[in-house]
């Protein structure tokens, strides 16, 4: 247990000191605003066009709470060029970043009687969920509260910055990156995700109306963009195809389907969508697909890593990079044969991990320590 608590502290110091400027990434990558010349795929490459690239996952939630400002810059700071935002609406028409619209494992809302009468149960894509959901809240409501770590059983030393940080409007993330651009001397961007498309739509609050505009404003709207837009869903993807030129990321899960596909009717699956065919229509809208990682390299029976499927090889033969989903350093969140003990809080071997799925040809993937992940980028890379 003593060597455990050591290896955690020896974390938090090295977080402490990425945050406030001593490590950041490498200097010799180039120039800076959103508006600057260069591609979004140069920009997501870093050094190489045709690099891997890592995608800080929430940010860097293995080192602080997610999808707050602290943890994207953070993420900066480590080296990675982009960082995910999930976006969920606020009642006065704001997106902000949550992963989820509800909010009582993110937040201390739970503390705040003022806001105790606005607990409530809804049925999300299917999924009854009890708790406080940001579109019941407005943008100034939402900023009296603090962000909170999402799984302290995983993460307890993020415990210490519970409270600490506000949530963050999109605009506030872009704000961020368009400043730490500046100051790191390289481009940086984000991975906005359209939370629950299908479901905000049949409340009235849709994200897709407010993100276009933003997108535009912030000059985010052209093909070689800083900026890739995600969702789960697919007829809200096609549908900004044609509202936006920002590059698109199709997200695809191991199992279940489409929260649009079920609403009308479709039959058709994920596991539809990752066939030949399927990437193949993908490739008419968008040119990211983000699968979970279990659809690359899935799991036997035992929970160890099996073969490569031909998930990779397809979407890149219909003109699609591959970025799959998520890479974390904790041992429930690893393949069985690599973990290092059953602390659930205690890293385990993720360098295997992630360098079989590099030699199975994704370009780059999700992941919630950065660092790590670049680590293993470094030296797949030979550098």
């Amino acid at each position: 247990m003593k060597r455990k608590r050591v290896g955690v502290l020896a974390l938090a110091g090295l977080a402490l000191l990425s945050v406030t400027g001593l490590a950041v990434g490498s200097a010799s990558a180039s120039a800076v605003s959103f508006e600057s010349e260069g591609s979004a795929d140069a920009a997501a490459h870093g050094r190489g066009h045709d690099d891997p690239v890592i995608i800080g996952h929430r940010g860097a939630p293995g080192y602080r709470p997610e999808h707050t400002l602290a943890s994207y810059e953070l993420a900066y700071r480590m080296g990675v060029s982009y960082v995910d935002v999930d976006l969920v609406p606020t009642k006065d028409g704001q997106l902000v970043a949550r992963h989820e619209p509800e909010i009582s494992g993110t937040t201390d809302v739970a503390k705040h009687p003022e806001f105790a009468n606005r607990k409530k149960t809804l049925v999300i894509d299917g999924v009854s969920t009890t708790g406080w959901f940001t579109q019941d809240f407005t943008l100034a409501e939402l900023k009296t509260l603090r962000a909170v770590e999402r799984i302290p059983a995983n993460r307890p030393h993020n415990t210490l910055y519970n409270g600490r940080y506000r949530i963050a409007s999109f605009q506030e993330v872009l704000d961020l990156t368009k400043r730490l651009g500046k100051e790191l001397h390289r481009t940086l961007g984000t991975y906005p995700e359209v939370k629950h498309s299908t479901f905000f739509q049949s409340i009235g609050n849709p994200v897709e109306p407010k993100l276009v505009p933003i997108l535009k404003r912030n000059g985010l709207d052209r093909p070689d963009a800083p900026a890739i837009i995600q969702s789960f869903e697919v007829a809200n993807l096609i549908a900004l195809h044609r509202q936006v030129r920002t590059p698109l990321l199709q997200l695809t899960s191991a199992s279940g389907a489409p929260a649009d596909f079920v609403a009308s009717g479709d039959p058709r699956t994920y596991k539809d969508i990752v066939t030949p065919q399927g990437l193949r229509d993908v490739a008419k809208y968008a040119k990211y697909l983000g699968p979970d990682k279990a659809q690359i390299i899935p799991l036997d029976a035992t929970g160890n890593l099996t073969k490569p499927t031909a998930i990779v090889a397809d979407a890149h033969k219909a003109g699609l990079k591959v970025q799959p989903y998520t890479f974390r350093n904790e041992n429930p969140f690893l393949p069985a044969n690599l973990r290092s003990s059953a602390e659930p809080d205690a890293y385990g071997d993720v360098f295997t991990e992630e360098a079989a799925f590099l030699q199975a040809g994704v370009d780059g993937f999700f992941a919630d320590q950065p660092d790590t992940a670049l680590e293993s980028l470094h030296a797949f890379l030979g550098r």
